[in-house]
């Protein structure tokens, strides 16, 4: 008898935990300011046209929860090396193919207000360190007030167009929830961020090292050019 009661004790106890853990919410502000064989050359190359006029001006509070959102890779999964995602055309590319150089994994947006800033510094980020081993590998995801709802091309054509985007930009992912795709799954179980490892807003970073491995994690308002001397410090570069 009082072993069962114990047992009992156990369960209601655990499940009062599970239920308070679950929907513990937090609710944050953010003020915004104003391909296969490394497959970017002939991403860009290719547009012709502005096809999607974006308005990245909006000076909008955007209001957001963010959610505890505990997740975990598989365990054969170390390394962003052992993923492969889809191009922007949907064609598979195998991450394995980025051994040796460092990454700046980032989640974009055509309609954000940190749009322009972004993308223009990091443009000039993988301008100065490509040649040394720098890859930035951007994912559009629409998850962050529905920022980045176009297709694939008119995104791929938006950022050639008008920020020379020459990384490889790649099919839209989510980016938290349970259809998150499995690489941001390991990016964020690698290195949570303040308030769980959810990902915030649009252009959260990951800075990865050339063994794969997840070293640091940026907010959205980290300019890229401010985290240039952790980029040198992974490429050994003075």
């Amino acid at each position: 008898m009082f072993a069962v009661s114990i047992r009992h004790l156990l369960r209601r106890n655990f499940s009062s935990v599970r239920s308070v853990s679950s929907s513990l919410v937090f609710d944050s502000r953010i003020l915004p300011d104003s391909k296969q064989t490394l497959l970017h050359s002939t991403q860009c190359s290719s547009v012709t046209r502005f096809v999607s006029p974006i308005n990245s001006g909006s000076s909008r509070l955007g209001l957001f929860s963010i959610r505890l959102d505990h997740t975990m890779a598989t365990p054969s999964q170390t390394s962003v090396h052992d993923f492969t995602v889809k191009d922007a055309r949907g064609n598979d590319v195998d991450l394995s193919i980025y051994k040796g150089k460092v990454l700046l994994i980032v989640n974009v947006a055509s309609q954000c207000g940190l749009t322009n800033s972004n993308y223009t510094e990091l443009s000039q980020l993988y301008e100065k360190y490509k040649g040394q081993g720098l890859e930035i590998l951007a994912f559009p995801c629409n998850q962050f007030g529905s920022q980045e709802p176009g297709t694939n091309e008119e995104i791929v054509q938006f950022a050639c167009t008008r920020f020379k985007a020459e990384y490889p930009i790649f099919d839209k992912v989510d980016v938290n929830g349970n259809d998150a795709a499995p690489l941001y799954k390991f990016l964020k179980s690698s290195k949570g961020g303040l308030f769980g490892d959810a990902v915030k807003w649009n252009f959260s970073k990951f800075l990865v090292d050339k063994d794969g491995h997840v070293v640091d994690r940026y907010a959205p308002t980290t300019s890229p050019l401010s985290i240039e001397k952790d980029v040198k410090k992974l490429l050994g570069v003075a």
